[in-house]
């Protein structure tokens, strides 16, 4: 039997993650053994927004150090995987009639390289990536999102990066693993809804703890982009699920068949 490639929302929580040896990037690399090879990755990250939509177009992206504060050696860190032209204007026609804009300059921020040099460190296969229209509300982030569900039967790799709570002003490096009570009851309230797919509760964001695990939005809509490709009761798995530092939430999402399952 034929199955549709695998959507993947992975938290992605510190850059240092993509150079550190730890539970998290662990996970990560067990994940890209499990994954087939896929032909593309578009990658939907918390780091880039825009007014309208935009995907990078360009055949050699290069690796975007959107950060400070952390050692040199992670600022010198790069990841080289190719572009694709081609992926990019695939994924323009299947957002039509809404314009997207072909970047030729930015590349590739933390959201996507930290995550991708544990589930692909050869940086062989070819990325682009998919810009957070910052106008939209989580509605509509879902209801354009839908329209990329034929790429998964191309092939493609849909990764959505960011953490479903993310409140940096609450983290308490000190404290690193634990979640504050209105960060676990988010936590568990959100791993209900996409294990019932429920949709409308997914992009209501109502209540105390919704604004508290999610002050601004960024971090939460990639999870939606991956939730909007799934099919009605395709399985979901859910993965690396615990808070770090009180409000940083881990959890991850991998909709579709998994190498091994039976």
């Amino acid at each position: 039997m034929k199955y549709p490639y695998p959507a993947l929302f992975v938290g992605h929580g510190s850059p240092m993650n993509a150079l550190e040896d730890n539970d998290n990037s662990r996970a990560w690399r067990d994940w890209g053994k499990r994954l087939p090879r896929p032909r593309g990755i578009l990658v939907i990250s918390a780091h880039w927004e825009t007014s309208g939509v935009a995907a990078t177009a360009m055949p050699c992206p290069r690796t975007i150090h959107d950060f400070s504060g952390f050692p040199r050696r992670l600022a010198e860190f790069t990841y080289p995987a190719p572009g694709d032209p081609d992926l990019a204007r695939r994924v323009a026609a299947l957002l039509a009639p809404e314009p997207v804009a072909m970047e030729q300059v930015r590349g590739l921020d933390h959201g996507a390289w930290s995550v991708l040099a544990h589930l692909y460190p050869t940086a062989a296969i070819p990325v682009v990536q998919l810009s957070l229209d910052r106008g939209r509300d989580a509605a509509a982030h879902f209801a354009l999102a839908r329209r990329l569900r034929p790429l998964r039967d191309e092939g493609v790799l849909i990764l959505g990066s960011g953490n479903l709570v993310h409140n940096p002003c609450r983290m308490d490096s000190h404290r690193h693993e634990g979640g504050y009570t209105w960060a676990i009851r988010f936590n568990n309230r959100l791993r209900r809804h996409l294990l019932e797919q429920d949709h409308a509760a997914l992009c209501a964001l109502d209540g105390t703890d919704a604004r508290l695990a999610v002050p601004t939005p960024e971090h939460y809509l990639p999870l939606l982009y991956v939730e909007a490709v799934r099919d009605a009761g395709e399985y979901l798995s859910i993965l690396n699920d615990h808070i770090e530092q009180g409000a940083l939430a881990m959890l991850s999402a991998w909709v579709g068949h998994m190498r091994g399952a039976t």
